[in-house]
């Protein structure tokens, strides 16, 4: 299992996204969102997580205004790892596997 780590400082609390081997989900501020989130910057559906098994977590924008960013250089799709910091708006996310 992958598990993103972040606050949201708008809300005033502390995010845990869990991610499932087999499964793709998306983050962003709309509805259709699988994770939603109410951060500055971010668009109604920013980018997507793909857990292709227990070893493999990738994200891929999805055509956000303001980018993907993992580690600090912005992504178009790409292979994350245990310790990766992924940014999208002011939201920061840190990946941990379990």
């Amino acid at each position: 299992m992958w598990i993103l780590r972040g606050n949201d400082q708008t809300a005033g609390k502390t995010l845990t996204l869990r991610m499932m081997p087999g499964t793709a989900r998306t983050l962003g501020r709309g509805p259709q969102a699988n994770f939603i989130v109410e951060a500055p910057l971010v668009s109604r559906l920013h980018c997507r997580f793909v857990a292709e098994g227990p070893e493999s977590l990738e994200v891929e924008d999805l055509g956000s205004t303001n980018g993907t960013w993992v580690n600090g250089g912005r992504v178009d799709r790409t292979a994350l790892a245990h310790g990766d910091r992924v940014r999208v708006g002011e939201l920061e996310l840190t990946v941990e596997r379990l």
